[in-house]
C-alpha cells in the first residue's frame, strides 16, 4: 500500500496551480492575448542587471569549484555575508552559524517546521494565508490552526488569536507583506503579538514566531516591514530571493535563527538535522555565490506599483471592494456573491483567471495576482467592467 496521503496530494493540485494549468490550455485555444491570467505569483519584471553581470563573472571562473558541493548548511562566506548585511540593516547580532541556505521559502518553511514540531503540536497562522502552510504543517505530523484577520484591513484579530493559543501551540507563522492580501502587518500589531507570545511562553512551553518573507522587499509608498527579531526573541526568518530578485525558478533562500533565544544553538542544530533528514542539503552552489554578490539588490518594483494603482482604481470604479495592497503583488477582492468559487467561475466566462480565497482560509474573496505586464492590465479592464456589470455593480 502506497502512502495514500501523498497519492492524493500528487493527484490534486492546489487551486492556484489548477487555474494556471487551465489558463495554459485556454491560451492555446484562443490565443494568449485573449486570456487574462491573474492566477500565479510569477514575477513579470526581469532580474536586476547586476544578476546577469554576476552570473557571467561566476561562470567565467573555475567550473569545478563553482559547481562543487558546499557545506550542508551553505557556504560559510555566503552565510557570513548575509549575517553582516542583516545586522547592518536591522541592528541584529546574527552570525554565519545562524543561517541555513535553502532551495527557496518552501524549503525554508518545511525544514523549520520539521525542526520544531513533534507529533500533535499546533501551529497558528492568520487567514488569509498561503495554502501550503497546511500541507507543510501536516507533513510534520502537526495541526495548523488558522485564525481570522481583522475585518476591514486583514490585520491580526487578537481576540481570535488568543483563543487559538493552547498548551500545544509550538509555533506561529506570519507572512508580511501577505499573500494573498498584500497587507503589511503594522509595527503596533507585531509588538502586541510579541507581548502575547512572551506571556504565553512564560506560562507554557516556548512558542516560536516564524516569519515567511519572500515579499519583504516588495513594498510601496515607503511602508515599513517590521523585522521580527527586534520584537520577539524566539524568531525564525524564512527568506527567499524568488520575488526580490525575480528568480522564482532558481530556488534560493535561507533560514535565519534568532541568536537571542537561549536555545538558539539547539534550534539551529534541529534545522540542520531536519535539512539532512529531508534531503535539503547544499542549496544550489551557483546561486549561493550569486546572492553573495547581489544580496542587496532588488528587481524594479515600480511596474508592480503602477499595476496596483491602475487595477485598484479601475476595480473600485467598477464597484468592487478591495483593501489597498501595501506590498507583494496580490490584490484580495471581495466577491459580489457569497460563494467566491462561483464568482471565480463566472470570471472565466470573461477570460479572467482569478483564484477563489477559500483555500487561503478566507471565504468570500478572490486573489488577483497583478505581477503581469501593464499591457495585459489594460486589455483586461473591459473584461473586469463586464464582470462587474453582470452583478449590476456598475
Amino acid at each position: 500500500m502506497l502512502n495514500q496521503k501523498n497519492v492524493q496530494l500528487g493527484r490534486v493540485r492546489s487551486s492556484i496551480r489548477e487555474l494556471f494549468e487551465y489558463g495554459k490550455k485556454r491560451k492555446a485555444e484562443i490565443g494568449e492575448e485573449n486570456v487574462y491570467d491573474f492566477s500565479l505569483g510569477n514575477p513579470s519584471v526581469p532580474a536586476p542587471p547586476e544578476v546577469a553581470k554576476a552570473l557571467t563573472e561566476l561562470i567565467a571562473g573555475d567550473p569545478v569549484k563553482l559547481h562543487g558541493y558546499t557545506s550542508a548548511q551553505g557556504d560559510y562566506s555566503v552565510r557570513a555575508t548575509l549575517a553582516e548585511y542583516t545586522n547592518s540593516r536591522f541592528g541584529t547580532s546574527l552570525t554565519a552559524d545562524n543561517f541555513y541556505l535553502t532551495c527557496g521559502a518552501a524549503a525554508s518553511l518545511t525544514i523549520t517546521l520539521n525542526a520544531l514540531l513533534n507529533a500533535g503540536d499546533e501551529v497558528i497562522t492568520i487567514a488569509p494565508y498561503f495554502p501550503e502552510y497546511k500541507v507543510f504543517t501536516e507533513n510534520a505530523s502537526s495541526v495548523l490552526k488558522a485564525v481570522k484577520s481583522r475585518e476591514g484591513d486583514f490585520g491580526i484579530d487578537f481576540e481570535s488569536f488568543k483563543k487559538a493559543l493552547s498548551p500545544k501551540t509550538k509555533a506561529v507563522i506570519i507572512n508580511s507583506p501577505n499573500n494573498p492580501s498584500g497587507v503589511v502587518y503594522k509595527e503596533g500589531d507585531i509588538t502586541r503579538l510579541a507581548d502575547i507570545l512572551k506571556e504565553h511562553s512564560r506560562l507554557n512551553a516556548p512558542v516560536y514566531l516564524i516569519s515567511d518573507e519572500p515579499y519583504r522587499e516588495l513594498v510601496f509608498d515607503k511602508i515599513k516591514v517590521p523585522y521580527i527579531m527586534n520584537y520577539y526573541q524566539r524568531s525564525i526568518v524564512c527568506y527567499s530571493y524568488s520575488k526580490s530578485l525575480s528568480l522564482p525558478g532558481e530556488r534560493i533562500g535561507y533560514i535565519a535563527v534568532d541568536p537571542q533565544m537561549s536555545e538558539a544553538e539547539e534550534v539551529y542544530a534541529a534545522v540542520c538535522g531536519a535539512g539532512r533528514a529531508l534531503g535539503y542539503v547544499c542549496a544550489p552552489a551557483l546561486f549561493q555565490q550569486l546572492i553573495k554578490k547581489v544580496y542587496n539588490k532588488t528587481a524594479d518594483i515600480n511596474v508592480y506599483k503602477a499595476n496596483r494603482d491602475r487595477l485598484l482604481n479601475a476595480l473600485t470604479e467598477f464597484g468592487f471592494k478591495v483593501v489597498k495592497p501595501e506590498g507583494a503583488f496580490y490584490m484580495f477582492v471581495k466577491s459580489p456573491e457569497e460563494d467566491a468559487k462561483a464568482f471565480a467561475e463566472r470570471a472565466k466566462k470573461f477570460e479572467l483567471l482569478i483564484v477563489a480565497g477559500d483555500d487561503f482560509g478566507c471565504k468570500g474573496y478572490v486573489r488577483i495576482s497583478y505581477c503581469v505586464s501593464p499591457e495585459m492590465i489594460e486589455r483586461s479592464l473591459p473584461a473586469f467592467r463586464s464582470l462587474a456589470q453582470s452583478y449590476n455593480l456598475v
